[in-house]
């Protein structure tokens, strides 16, 4: 039997909010559950095999290293993609950048091991490096910014397969001026690179070709005290950021120099050795718990029939427990910022402090007494930091204040809307809000959307992701900020990329792995037809009906107020028709029903950026996000939706039985 829409989406949501529920730890909170990576399992394998490679006396615990190794090793066999490269993850294109860490992995297990990918593989390997320009590619991957680029060429050296005077000199001396001073320094890596700009420009000083005589002195008289940086930014787990290739790659350049067991190695293979998963793969990072916890937090919360039950004293104080209360060592960071875990590598950022203050202010209402006044207290501290984090271009960057116009340095268009979101329209001055919204204007391209930095999309021809970016834009405009125009414009982008099958997003890369979970709920069709990502699509529901909802900023009675001159949002769409903002979010949400009828909200997609554009897929995502654009659907009152024009030749999505 057919329910209507709104009934459909009640029922549904109802299914996925105890799916999230479900995922919370015994503690309560979230830790979700980061992509398995060939590129972090590449450098992992490297690291521990140059430690036994250039050990100068017997390795303790080397019986287990050698272990260690071969589980990575079997792992990246199993991960060669057809074309012969690699890619970041197990869904992921394969690129140079992951293609070269693991042929210097497969070079330095054959040294350890005696066993790296087989013939065959390698063969196909190197035709694939050779498409792809080899050295000259990896360059003009990543331009000018030198942070990944130069920690391969390290890591290809330290594996024999590169002269260490191919790898660029780093100023690892400069690490010992105050952090206060990097932004006039103009390092060429971006700041939460330095541990590796120490250990890679000490294995470079001491491999590579003699710098000018003065230099020399300089650096050889900066080594001791270059190492105690390394070591006071090493977090208690050992891994620094949490991240197995930084903490890979400081491990092998210490290694080839012969400080395999220093005490800055020993934490770092600790951190490798804790870090390994049961398939023999290691993640980007540790895991993204405080972030997830977050949006968790604040999807469930938007629900309008929410009542609150999932917000338990002991969720509290765990998520309060997060914020940092300490300058922190690795940024210099002032207290008050949250990072993305609760794990002691995390560094507070302008992205996860936004995420948890919007968090804790919605637990605000659900939670009264001594608790209640200590959330306000972290909500006040949390916001001065964003404020005085601000760019003096009216941005926000993601660690460090005017550090410089690198990649993930600069100020960007989804942090700056984020930070807006969780300061509040009446909770900032004139100033700082006139100086967000000049940035944002400025960076809004000409077809009226906004790029983001922190996510993409691997088949865009750029990597970029335009419609995660403006999504993003348009949360905080619905909260009154940005001009009518500039908003409008972006909410006709995100209308006009309208995917035929109703979504946001995704491509051909996705065919492959989705419509295996779709084909039989679908109807069972030969030729797949979903090409979006359910992460994309619900971004860009949760942004449209916050838009133009009951309440929203562009409201049916909104509309009607601009007169003669009111937009009429019928932009040719790419069916063929006319696609107005009603048809386009009933139509999304049609795709998120019908994706979640099918499971395609438990198949993550790679659409997160960690640094230097290292891929990842978050097993949250997809469900948090279609949680948060449901239950956004339902606050906006779908039936009041305006529409300036009536529905022509719009091929319709599949009606799905109720998935309950």
């Amino acid at each position: 039997m057919k329910t209507n829409l709104r009934q459909r989406v009640r029922s549904t949501l109802n299914q996925l909010r105890h799916e999230l529920l479900d995922h919370r730890t015994d503690a309560g909170h979230w830790v979700g559950e980061l992509s398995a990576s060939a590129l972090s399992t590449a450098t992992a394998v490297s690291a521990l095999s140059a430690v036994l490679v250039h050990a100068r006396s017997p390795v303790a615990n080397s019986d287990q290293i050698h272990e260690l190794i071969r589980r990575g090793m079997t792992y990246l066999g199993q991960q060669q993609n057809d074309d012969g490269g690699f890619g970041d993850t197990d869904r992921s294109h394969s690129n140079i950048a992951t293609s070269y860490l693991a042929q210097a992995a497969s070079s330095l297990a054959q040294q350890t091991i005696g066993a790296g990918l087989d013939s065959n593989q390698e063969a196909r390997l190197s035709e694939y490096i050779r498409s792809q320009g080899e050295i000259s590619g990896l360059r003009q991957r990543y331009g000018k910014d030198k942070t990944f680029v130069v920690p391969i060429l390290a890591n290809m050296a330290i594996a024999g397969l590169v002269s260490w005077d191919d790898v660029p000199r780093l100023p690892f001396e400069a690490a010992v001026f105050p952090q206060s001073m990097y932004r006039m320094l103009q390092m060429p890596v971006v700041s939460y690179a330095i541990p590796a700009l120490v250990a890679i420009g000490q294995a470079r000083h001491f491999h590579g070709a003699k710098a000018w005589l003065p230099i020399r002195l300089v650096r050889s008289a900066s080594l001791n005290r270059s190492m105690e940086v390394l070591r006071r930014m090493q977090p208690e787990s050992g891994g620094y950021l949490e991240a197995t290739p930084l903490t890979a790659f400081v491990l092998m350049s210490l290694a080839s120099i012969q400080s395999g067991d220093c005490e800055v190695s020993r934490d770092a293979i600790r951190f490798l050795t804790d870090s390994i998963r049961d398939d023999g793969s290691w993640p980007i990072d540790t895991n993204l718990a405080t972030w997830g916890t977050s949006l968790s937090i604040s999807a469930l919360a938007s629900d309008p029939e929410d009542d609150g039950s999932w917000c338990t004293a002991s969720l509290v104080d765990w998520h309060l427990g997060c914020q940092h209360r300490r300058r922190h060592p690795f940024t210099g960071a002032q207290p008050g910022g949250w990072g993305w875990t609760d794990l002691s590598g995390a560094v507070p950022d302008s992205d996860d402090t936004p995420a948890a203050i919007l968090a804790v202010t919605q637990m605000q209402t659900r939670v009264a007494g001594r608790r209640g006044s200590d959330m306000e207290r972290a909500v006040a501290d949390a916001r001065q930091w964003l404020i005085e984090l601000q760019n003096r271009d009216g941005g926000w960057p993601t660690f460090c204040r005017g550090w410089g116009k690198l990649p993930f340095d600069r100020s960007s268009n989804d942090l700056t809307a984020h930070a807006l979101r969780a300061l509040g329209a009446q909770g900032i001055s004139a100033k700082t809000r006139a100086n967000a919204e000049r940035f944002l204007t400025r960076h809004q391209r000409s077809d009226g959307s906004w790029l983001a930095l922190w996510f993409g999309n691997q088949d865009h021809p750029h990597e970029e992701n335009p419609v995660y970016g403006t999504a993003r834009v348009l949360l905080a405009a619905a909260d009154g900020f940005l001009s009518d125009d500039a908003v409008l414009r972006g909410c006709e982008y995100l209308i006009r990329s309208q995917n035929l099958d109703g979504g946001w997003g995704g491509g051909p890369s996705l065919l492959p792995w989705m419509n295996r979970q779709s084909a039989a709920g679908a109807g069972g069709d030969s030729e797949p037809r979903l090409i979006s990502s359910v992460e994309e699509t619900a971004v860009a529901i949760e942004a449209l009906t916050a838009i133009f909802g009951e309440n929203g900023r562009f409201s049916a009675a909104a509309l009607k107020n601009f007169g003669k001159d009111s937009p009429d949002f019928a932009q040719t769409g790419p069916h063929g028709g006319k696609n107005g903002q009603r048809e386009a979010i009933i139509r999304g949400v049609e795709f998120l029903l019908q994706s979640v009828h099918d499971g395609r909200h438990r198949v993550p997609w790679p659409i997160g950026f960690y640094f230097a554009k290292l891929w990842y897929h978050e097993k949250l995502y997809p469900l948090v996000f279609t949680v948060a654009a449901l239950s956004s659907y339902l606050r906006s009152s779908a039936d009041s939706i305006p529409s300036k024009m009536k529905r022509q030749n719009v091929p319709s999505a599949p009606s799905i039985d109720d998935p309950t």
